[in-house]
Parts: structure tokens; sequence; C-alpha cells
């Protein structure tokens, strides 16, 4: 069987789904850390770190998806 959909292409099509979710979860720890006197980040700085964040964790996820996938197909 053919494999049409590498984890590169996994990730590039996943990739918006853990920006946002690595920019939500970067925000909510600046919340908690601000209990403990950190600056709560804004907006924009959560989006940006949560872009660069979601590079790797995107490309580790596609990798284990990817190993489901050929799991399910064997």
């Amino acid at each position: 069987m053919t494999r049409p959909w590498s984890p590169l292409l996994i990730a590039l099509v996943l990739y918006p789904f853990g920006w946002g979710a690595a920019a939500i979860n970067l925000f909510f720890a600046s919340l908690i850390g601000s209990w403990l006197g950190t600056p709560v980040a804004t907006a924009p700085v959560a989006i940006g770190f949560g872009a660069l964040v979601a590079l790797p964790a995107t490309y580790i996820f596609a990798c284990h998806i990817r190993r489901l996938m050929d799991a399910a197909e064997a």
C-alpha cells in the first residue's frame, strides 16, 4: 500500500490546530504564573510563542499519527 500521508504532510495539516492549542496553553500558563508574581502574557506574545512551540509538538504528534496509521494498515 502507498503512503500518501507523510509525517511532514500530516504536520502541515495539523499545524494551525497545534498553534492555537499551544497559544491558549501558554496564555493560561501565564495566568497561573501570575499567582507567583510573573507578568501575564498578552495575546500577541502568547500567539507568537505558540507558533514556536507548536512546530516541534505538531511534528512529534504527526509522527505518532503516522505510526498509528501504519499499525492500522498492517
